[in-house]
């Protein structure tokens, strides 16, 4: 047995009903409409923010600041140089240990003798005493090595502790004690190998390994240095310096930017730098852009302009450029900036802009765009009840069958 369908013209008042309601639902705001939700006409943020208030993190909602000629000049007058990111647990080392400077006043620190270093005592007019380095021994093995109790032993001096001394102060030890033996002693104390005292450098550097404290100070740069500099991934502003269990943020961007040499630190013993990667130092660009996604900062500067472009610029098609908007959440105190690119030449504002690390920059959708999506999403369900409702049955007398 066979049948045949007939279909008919019937009123479209059902769906005139529906596409109203959805046009109403659509300028309301509602959440039928896909994607993200208008951003447009707003002071301040929908979602309440963490916001440092005292001591407590508080949740409050955020004003919305206009990218204004007077808000990049009021930026540029409280610019200082960016030491860090402001976010890394690390702390500012300067503020609890002095020597962490590398621009302190006064003499440097003498190198302190530990186990393991060799040294090499020599007394004049007396050759017995010393032991001949000869043409078949090198220096090291002619020295006098440094015993894990940090004590040597020399003839009618005996054993002495030189742990934790300078070779000026064993020199003041061995001429004292020889002076009941030798008339007029006169000796010299030298430094043959450092051993006792190493810092390890790791991370984004091109050697990473141990590099042993002479008696020339090793700062940060110079450890860097002596691992092979820094590789193409190194962030020069995130360099970790972790001393006796404190972790201290050192910026050696700032120093080559802005002659902060202060954050070029003196290193001590058991010191560990490790050089961040420059991973975290990405802006997210979303919305109505040809190429949404991450971008990571060269050396941390880039403006809102220069993110915007290498994204593929706004959509000429479905991004409404009224409403650019860059949301910053890296701080204490999140900000929320909007800036109506709308005309051409407010780009020379977006190029004023200073973006940082982690800075969202959302371009809104066209409202006409966001009404075109919810018609090509409820179309398909409008044509199929349009079509049932004008389907005749015939098994059922030509009458829709009912229950």
């Amino acid at each position: 047995m066979s049948f045949s369908m007939n279909v008919s013209p019937a009123p479209l008042a059902r769906i005139h009903q529906i596409l109203a309601c959805l046009a109403v639902s659509t300028l309301a705001g509602c959440t039928i409409i896909p994607g993200n939700q208008a951003y447009s006409h707003r002071d301040e943020s929908d979602v309440r923010l963490p916001i440092q208030q005292g001591d407590t993190l508080a949740p409050a909602n955020v004003k919305i600041k206009q990218i204004t000629a007077e808000l990049i000049i009021d930026m540029f007058k409280a610019a200082r140089p960016p030491v860090g990111d402001g976010t890394s647990s690390a702390k500012v080392a300067e503020k609890n240990n002095p020597r962490f400077s590398g621009d302190q006043p006064g003499p440097v620190p003498e190198y302190r003798l530990g186990a393991g270093d060799i040294i090499s005592i020599i007394v004049w007019d007396h050759p017995e005493l010393t032991i001949p380095a000869g043409s078949f021994r090198t220096a090291e093995q002619a020295g006098t090595v440094i015993a894990e109790d940090g004590t040597i032993f020399f003839p009618y001096a005996g054993v002495i502790k030189v742990a934790g001394k300078t070779t000026s102060e064993v020199r003041s030890i061995l001429s004292t004690k020889l002076a009941k033996y030798i008339e007029k002693v006169q000796l010299d104390v030298r430094m043959v190998a450092f051993r006792s005292q190493q810092v390890y450098v790791v991370g984004e550097v091109a050697k990473p390994g141990i590099q042993q404290v002479t008696d020339i100070p090793m700062t940060v740069l110079d450890a860097v240095n002596r691992a092979g500099g820094f590789t193409p991934d190194a962030d020069y502003s995130r360099v970790l310096l972790t001393r006796r269990g404190t972790t201290y943020l050192v910026d050696i961007q700032a120093m080559y930017d802005y002659g902060a040499r202060e954050q070029n630190a003196l290193l001590e013993q058991g010191d560990i730098v490790n050089v961040a990667d420059r991973s975290y130092n990405k802006v997210f660009v979303l919305g109505e852009v040809a190429k949404p996604g991450s971008l990571v900062m060269n050396k941390k500067r880039s403006t809102l302009a220069e993110a915007l472009s290498d994204s593929g610029y706004i959509n000429q098609t479905t991004a409404d450029p009224r409403w650019v908007y860059v949301m910053r959440g890296n701080s204490d105190t999140p900000e929320l900036f909007h800036l109506d690119a709308s005309l051409p030449d407010a780009m020379l504002l977006a190029d004023r802009f200073p973006l940082r690390p982690r800075d969202i920059i959302y371009v809104d959708t066209a409202p006409i765009v966001r009404w075109q999506r919810v018609i090509a999403n409820i179309l398909p369900t409008a044509q199929m009840l349009n079509l049932t409702s004008q389907t005749y049955y015939p098994l059922f007398g030509g009458r829709q069958p009912t229950r």
